[in-house]
């Protein structure tokens, strides 16, 4: 295994109402969901601070909405200030991974699990950060396991 990289790492699916983390186990090799930041009630960035110095995360992960295209829209170019904001308090690599479909993805895989769509609600922000951090470690593993 590469001896550089810095485990654990926190993924991020922002939302405007939720935002949901997800975080890799000690060596990196699979995504957990961590938690729900409800936005309304809680300051994501302040929390995600908390989180980065309990977990002792070493790198984060975070979603960017791309168009079909491939192009950044105006969904990308807020989810761009909030990882400037990490960077500005956080001093961490952030690096960021298209979380198109994740969503759906996390939807499909826990109706699979039995958890219809009002039990999932207060976990398909969790399910699509950990679509979103598993999508990177699959870009980014130096090694294949099979």
């Amino acid at each position: 295994m590469n001896e550089e990289k810095q485990h654990p790492i926190l993924g991020i699916d922002h939302g405007e109402a939720r935002i949901g983390l997800a975080i890799t186990d000690p060596v990196g090799i699979m995504a957990h969901p961590l938690e729900t930041i409800q936005v309304k009630t809680t300051d994501p960035i302040e929390r995600i601070i908390e989180l980065v110095s309990l977990r002792q995360v070493q790198q984060i992960v975070l979603g960017l909405p791309l168009r079909m295209d491939g192009s950044e829209g105006s969904a990308a170019e807020k989810i761009r200030s909030f990882g400037a904001e990490i960077e500005e308090k956080i001093d961490l690599p952030l690096h960021y991974i298209d979380e198109s479909l994740t969503t759906v993805a996390a939807a499909e895989k826990l109706h699979q699990a039995g958890k219809n769509t009002k039990k999932q609600k207060n976990i398909i922000d969790q399910a699509a950060a950990v679509e979103i951090l598993s999508a990177w470690l699959e870009q980014n593993s130096p090694d294949t396991f099979f």
